[in-house]
């Protein structure tokens, strides 16, 4: 190669590497401190697009994953109506048999239809109670979504205790204990654990449709963190490397600029 003055080849050459290892030791150093294995969306166009997605994904299923949260508190707390409901009746058929006992007199069966009164009240709130202003009961349902892309739902029933049909709403309707029997008690009480029977069957799907979900959001957390995080063991590796190339860069362009001066020499 030929000895020149105005053009230091070696020299251009020299510092187009120190400016690339440069790039690369500052682009390591960056996803080192950030943790982020794309630092620009150039890094990985494609990744990107896909972390972006997934994280959006995330989002939605601890959303829904608090929606179904939601419908477990609804129907514990339909539960806790009903079971309380269902004390009432028990003490509603031990009321309606000591009445019919003849050897009370009329002030005693009068004191049992005050407490009788009394407790197909409070019958009557609690078939009109209400979560966060949604009613408890009354039939109909509610529909919670159990997946992220509203793919699958479960139907969440608003128990109907106070249907006349079933007995409940002949006992919490009726005026005077002797409006009623013992077989209108029975069927009331039947019909209460029937239905809270199928509150826990929904309340036990819901608890697994959550479990299920906590299982996706962890596997699209480490689908995600493969494409977006750093491998600190390897970047770490190459940032090592990067800096090796970027000390022996300045070091080879320091030569090359020195090795012109030799044609001083020549003309001296």
């Amino acid at each position: 190669m030929a000895l020149v003055v105005n053009t230091n080849t070696a020299a251009t050459r020299s510092a187009v590497g120190l400016n690339n290892n440069n790039n690369m030791l500052q682009k390591s150093l960056q996803r080192l401190s950030s943790g982020s294995r794309i630092v620009s969306p150039a890094d990985d166009a494609g990744g990107l697009a896909v972390s972006m997605k997934m994280q959006a994904a995330i989002k939605r299923t601890d959303a829904v994953n608090t929606n179904v949260a939601n419908s477990v508190s609804f129907l514990q707390t339909q539960d806790g109506g009903m079971a309380t409901a269902s004390k009432i009746l028990d003490r509603i058929s031990e009321l309606r048999t000591l009445y019919d006992d003849p050897t009370k007199n009329t002030n005693d069966k009068s004191n049992y239809n005050t407490e009788f009164q009394a407790l197909t009240a409070q019958l009557s709130d609690i078939a009109a109670e209400k979560f966060n202003d949604v009613s408890l009961f009354g039939g109909g349902s509610l529909t919670v979504s159990t997946t992220q892309d509203a793919g699958q739902s479960i139907s969440v029933t608003k128990a109907d205790i106070a249907d006349n049909s079933n007995g409940f709403g002949t006992v919490s309707s009726a005026t005077n204990i002797n409006d009623i029997s013992v077989s209108n008690i029975t069927s009331a009480i039947q019909n209460v654990a029937t239905l809270r029977a199928t509150n826990g069957a929904q309340t036990s799907r819901l608890q697994f449709a959550s479990e299920m979900l906590d299982t996706n959001k962890a596997n699209l957390e480490a689908a995600n963190s493969r494409i977006i995080d750093t491998d600190i063991a390897t970047e770490s590796t190459k940032f090592a490397r990067f800096q090796i190339l970027q000390q022996s860069g300045a070091a080879m362009l320091a030569q090359a600029n020195a090795s012109s001066q030799i044609a001083l020499r020549l003309l001296g």
